[in-house]
């Protein structure tokens, strides 16, 4: 496998964006909600991960204050298995903590098993549950956080 790099997600980034996105979420978000994230929200951050041009995982996240938040993280589920979800979430909570964020929080399904486990490599523990959080399907979502400082 050729070698994967992680940078700042931009416009033209968003049509591969949309193909993962596709292929992992039953709701997947569409390229507007991507344009007004990267335009328009001040407090938005996404990251690409990119195998020679062709994007092949993102993660997106908020910052307020000295809070962060995971809002949408995908892999290509051809690449799944990789590792690469690994180097991006890394990638995300190293750019947070140098952002003065002490606080990061996500929502990942009750189902999400692979995910959790993830989320709990860097330290990420459960604070609850979101009643039918997922608009898909009502399923429930775990808050998970982690204090970055």
């Amino acid at each position: 496998m050729s070698e994967v790099i992680i940078r700042p997600m931009n416009l033209e980034d968003i049509s591969g964006v949309l193909e993962v996105e596709e292929a992992s979420f039953a709701g997947p978000w569409d390229a507007e909600i991507f344009h007004k994230e990267l335009c328009e929200n001040k407090h938005a951050y996404y990251f690409v991960a990119c195998i020679e041009d062709r994007v092949i995982g993102y993660i997106g996240s908020w910052i307020v204050f000295e809070d962060g938040q995971i809002t949408n993280f995908a892999v290509h589920p051809d690449l799944r298995g990789r590792k690469i979800g690994e180097m991006l979430f890394g990638y995300a909570v190293t750019f947070m903590a140098d952002k003065g964020v002490e606080r990061l929080s996500l929502e990942v399904r009750v189902s999400n098993i692979v995910a959790q486990s993830l989320y709990r490599k860097f330290g990420l523990v459960s604070g609850g549950i979101r009643k039918h959080y997922y608009t898909d399907n009502f399923e429930d979502a775990i808050v998970m956080w982690v204090n970055l400082k």
